[in-house]
Order: structure tokens, then C-alpha cells, then sequence
């Protein structure tokens, strides 16, 4: 028989943290996250902490771990989108129905208290963090800031009464691969009378990182469940890339030295703390450096791309993304990166889903949002 227990204090986020690496062993996908940025993410030092509101709780036989679950009010989502929203997250547990029936219903009850009847997830936290459960795609590892997962999850998530809200994408490809046909290098060339492409000026890293956000914000308002970012959000965010991303992987394109899109390539961490399991210490930050710094990592991950607005429906707008994307293809031949993950894509944005089926990608990895009203 198993027991559901709420995480209370440390020695329980402590074995909320830990089970994953429990659950997938052997799992020759798996990554183990580092340790002390899961911890520091549960923690008031995560910025989005100002305006989410969890709760976590795992699933015990005897004195072992067999699942866990979080539940989480975000006021800004519910600004957005009504009083009566709530959300699930980060979602483990062995093949049980049971187990899962169980930690649904603690997150639920709780939801319920706190005025929720339209559940959505799992995000971890919210929808700017880790989002979605892994449906498809389990034989790769996942990219750096996405999630894997167990192939039954799917089935027990739906068993509890939840269904698909959106599903979201991750597109693969190999930089020999990235080609522009003619007809899109008449448009580029066209186009780029027009856009400037620059790198992000480090001298002004913090204004910068504040015109990104905006750009951002701007252009995924209408995404299915999107959430702004705020400015302590973003610039906590720009300290981890300035540490993380070499100048010449951050790019703004401006019309009339106006910022109207971005994009950030990312060197893929999960590549680089593979084996640590999870610790950084007493020699886990000398091989992490090491990895980024000196031997290098072979894949990239584009984590984050935004046009403003008003140049979705334009047809300068998507060219724009194609000057963005090509911008990193050298940055990447120079550090020897074979490959890179564009994620994650809206299942619906097939605007953006033709774009990089055009020029090489290929979808390979499908994450899907849930839905429940209570």
C-alpha cells in the first residue's frame, strides 16, 4: 500500500528532487538535471515565485518514492484568463494507476481550494519553463530546459479525465542539412535590404535583455496559455545566458534600428552535464565548464525566438526568422555544433512549422498540454 505525503520542508523537496533519477535508471535517455538549479527553481530565488503559488507531493511505499506531483496557481495566468484557473506539473510515478489516481487527486483538492475548476500541464512552473508531457520521441535525450518522460504517462495523465489541450513540437536538424531554396534566397535577399541582423551588445546586456522580453511578449500573446514574462523573469534569465551563450549565438534583427525579432542558440547543457549525476561537486562545475568552454558540446538548442506582432501576418515577418536562423549557422560550424533542436513550436503555428520544414528540419519530438475542468 502507498501513501501520498506533502513536501513540508527541506529533507521532502530534497526526495521530490531525487526520485526521477530513481524512476529512470537504466534509461539510457535520461539526463539527470543538476541538483542545486532544480532546488534553486523550487525556491524563492526562481523570480516567477512573485506571482506562482504551489504545491508538491510524492507518493510513498513504505519509506521509498514511487511518484510525485506539484499544483500551481499563477496570478498572471489568471489575469489573463480567469480566476478559476490552476495547473499540474512535473509529473513522475511508476506504472500504477493507482498512484497516479492518488496524486491527481491531492493536486486537485488543492486546486479546488484555492478557487480552481479549469486545470491545465504540466508546466514547471508555468508555461515559460518546462512544459508538456513527452507523447512521442522517447529514444533521443531530451535538449537542454525540456523534459522526458515514461511512454505510459499519456495513458495514465488521460485515465484521470484529462484531455489534449495543444500539443507542442521540437524540430531537429543538422546544420549540413539547413539549405535555402531559391525562391526563399530571393526573398532574404530582398528582405535584407531592409532588416539589420546584429549581435547582442553586451555594453548594454540588461537594457537589451528588457527590449528581448518585450519583443517576446509581444509576438506570443495570442499563443494558446501564454503568460509574459516579467522584467525580473527576464533579466534573471539574461544573468544565466550571458553565462551560458557566446555573443555571437544572440542575434536582434531591427527595421530602422527599431528591435523586431530575436532568436538565442543555446549550446546544449544537458550534452554538457551528461554523467555528473546531478552534482556539481567536488569536480562537477570543472567538467560543466570544461564541456562549454574548451571541448565544446555538438548540439544546440533554439530556445527562444520572437518577431513582434505586427509582423506575424506580414510577409517580411517570416523571412525575418529565416535571416535569424541563418545568422547562427556560422557561430555554429565554428564551435562544431553538428545539430540543433528548435523548440518548442505550437502545434498550430504552421506558419513557423513550414518555414523549418523548408529549409531541413524535421518534427521529432511531440510534448503534449492537458486539460481538465473540475
Amino acid at each position: 500500500m502507498f501513501r501520498i505525503e506533502k513536501v513540508v520542508d527541506k529533507r521532502d523537496l530534497k526526495e521530490f528532487i531525487a526520485f526521477p533519477s530513481s524512476l529512470y535508471h537504466g534509461d539510457p535517455n535520461w539526463i539527470d538535471p543538476l541538483y542545486l538549479e532544480r532546488l534553486e527553481h523550487l525556491s524563492e530565488k526562481n523570480p516567477s515565485s512573485e506571482h506562482i503559488e504551489w504545491q508538491a507531493w510524492v507518493a510513498k511505499k513504505g519509506e521509498q518514492v514511487v511518484g510525485r506531483i506539484t499544483a500551481q496557481i499563477d496570478t498572471l495566468h489568471r489575469e489573463l484568463y480567469g480566476e478559476d484557473t490552476g495547473h499540474f506539473g512535473m509529473i513522475d510515478a511508476i506504472d500504477d494507476p493507482e498512484v497516479f489516481s492518488a496524486l491527481f487527486a491531492a493536486a486537485e483538492a488543492w486546486l479546488k481550494s484555492k478557487g480552481a475548476t479549469k486545470i491545465t500541464g504540466p508546466f514547471s512552473l508555468n508555461i515559460n519553463q518546462e512544459s508538456g508531457l513527452l507523447i512521442d520521441g522517447f529514444d533521443t535525450p531530451p535538449s537542454a530546459l525540456m523534459v522526458h518522460g515514461k511512454p505510459y504517462y499519456g495513458t495514465r495523465v488521460e485515465q484521470q479525465g484529462y484531455t489534449q489541450g495543444i500539443d507542442l513540437l521540437a524540430y531537429w536538424m543538422k546544420r549540413t542539412d539547413l539549405h535555402f531554396s531559391p525562391s526563399l534566397n530571393k526573398l532574404m535577399a530582398n528582405v535584407r535590404k531592409k532588416v539589420t541582423i546584429r549581435r547582442l551588445d553586451r555594453k548594454r546586456f540588461n537594457e537589451e535583455m528588457q527590449v528581448l522580453r518585450e519583443i517576446f511578449n509581444s509576438g506570443w500573446q495570442n499563443n494558446w496559455g501564454f503568460v509574459p514574462f516579467t522584467e525580473h523573469e527576464f533579466a534573471t534569465m539574461g544573468e544565466q545566458l550571458k553565462f551560458l551563450v557566446p555573443d555571437d549565438l544572440i542575434y536582434v534583427a531591427e527595421i530602422d534600428s527599431v528591435p523586431v525579432a530575436f532568436i538565442v542558440g543555446l549550446p546544449n547543457i544537458n550534452e554538457a552535464i551528461s554523467g555528473l549525476n546531478g552534482r556539481l561537486f567536488p569536480f562537477g562545475w570543472a567538467k560543466l565548464l570544461w564541456r562549454l568552454k574548451v571541448s565544446g558540446v555538438r548540439t544546440a538548442r533554439v530556445p527562444l525566438m520572437g518577431v513582434r506582432h505586427e509582423y506575424h501576418f506580414s510577409r517580411m515577418g517570416p523571412v525575418i526568422a529565416l535571416l535569424l536562423i541563418e545568422a547562427l549557422r556560422d557561430p555554429f560550424a565554428k564551435r562544431n555544433i553538428d545539430a540543433l533542436e528548435m523548440s518548442w513550436i505550437l502545434e498550430t503555428n504552421t506558419g513557423m512549422r513550414t518555414i523549418l520544414e523548408k529549409i531541413g528540419a524535421v518534427p521529432y519530438k511531440r510534448y503534449r498540454l492537458y486539460e481538465k475542468h473540475l
